[in-house]
Parts: C-alpha cells; structure tokens; sequence
C-alpha cells in the first residue's frame, strides 16, 4: 500500500499529550474537512499534476501542494538513511484517516517506533491497537462531515482548537453525547492571541480540562 506524503521530517511534538516529545512528522495529503483556520491548506486537494518524485518532496524549501508515493517499506528506509534519532512517530495531514493506517502502524511500531495519529474524527480510525490516537474533533466545518462515535471512543486524547465561547460550548455539547468521561481533554488556542488563550486558560480551569499552546510555534520551529 503506498501513501501520498507531502511530508517527513523530524522536529519536537508542540502538542498534546506528547508536547516536548522528539518526533518524526508523516504529513499525508488529501483533507476534506474544510476547517476555515487550518494551517496547512495546501495539503487539501489530491491532484496527479502534484505527485512528484520522494526526492523532490524531500527536497522542499517551503510549504507546497506537492505529494510523493512512499509504501510504509520506504518510510522506514527514509527514516534510518536520514539518520533520524526520534522514536516517536506522528501522522497527520491532510487527514491521514482517509486511508488505512494499519500497514504503515504496524510496521513502524514492529521496528521499536511509537506512532500517533492526529485526526479530525471525521473518518473511521483504521490503525493498530498500540497507536495512540489523538481526535481533534472538526464540529459544523465547511465539508459537512460529523465527527463519528467510533472515533471519539478510540482517541487517546482530545484535543479541541477554540477561539470563541462556542467552541467551548459545541465541544461541551460533543462530549455529552457520546458520554466521554476519562479521556484526557486538550484546549488549543486557534490563535497566539491574547483573547483565545484566556479563553482556553479560563475554560480548563472550570472544566478541569489540559492546556495545549502549539509550542513549536512560540519557539519557532516546524
């Protein structure tokens, strides 16, 4: 099985559970989710005019629509020719639950690697049972998808971006109606703003909720 990567590279998990975590990033290609504040658009469309050789991709200076084909073989033989010391490895996209995950998981982990999916819960969650799967949970977005019970059931953690009082209160709504009770809850600032932090740092206080402040990009890195 191959997967459309846009990219891999290695750098420091700046969310979540795993903030501060040494991580390898697979970034698949295809999302159609529509979130208006996404960060990475450019990976949406599929396009064949945008598939382009793993050097190529590899070989990127800033952030494009090109895509290259890598079997979960090749992502393994990228990872130890690069020279890539982390052992975490985190795929996300684009929305990488669009395709089946189990090949790529499996073998990852099979080689000592912990793998992490990030997921708008949109899609069924086809993976392994040691990945840990991260739900960020896309409620009312421009591509009409609902957020399914499976994969609120199968995440890990939940990880909600906010910037207004209802985000606060569409995830309240979210997690009442499919009775989540101990799963670990992140709130993420869309923005660096003052105004969706205190609103982010006020909510977990009542809810007793985590705080998730995107680290990478306070301190400057991918």
């Amino acid at each position: 099985m191959n997967y459309k990567i846009n990219e891999l590279f290695e750098t420091i998990q700046g969310e979540g559970s795993f903030t501060g975590q040494p991580s390898i990033f697979i970034r698949l290609q295809g999302c159609p989710v529509g979130c208006s504040w996404c960060d990475t658009k450019h990976t949406w469309d599929i396009e064949l005019a945008d598939q382009v050789s793993p050097e190529v991709m590899l070989n990127k200076t800033e952030e494009t629509v090109q895509w290259a084909n890598f079997s979960a073989e090749d992502v393994l033989a990228l990872v130890k020719d690069k020279g890539f010391q982390a052992k975490h490895i985190v795929i996300t996209g684009g929305e990488p639950c669009m395709v089946d995950l189990t090949p790529l998981c499996a073998a990852l982990e099979q080689q000592g690697y912990s793998t992490q999916i990030e997921t708008s819960g949109t899609f069924e969650i086809i993976t392994t049972e040691k990945c840990w799967v991260t739900v960020s949970p896309k409620i009312n977005m421009r591509g009409g998808y609902k957020v399914l019970a499976s994969a609120m059931s199968r995440a890990n953690e939940i990880k909600h971006p906010v910037a207004t009082e209802q985000h606060i209160d569409e995830l309240k709504a979210l997690l009442a109606q499919h009775k989540v009770v101990n799963t670990p809850i992140y709130i993420q600032p869309i923005s660096q703003k003052k105004r969706a932090t205190e609103l982010a740092i006020a909510s977990c206080i009542a809810n007793n909720w985590r705080l998730s402040v995107q680290v990478h990009k306070y301190i400057g890195i991918e």
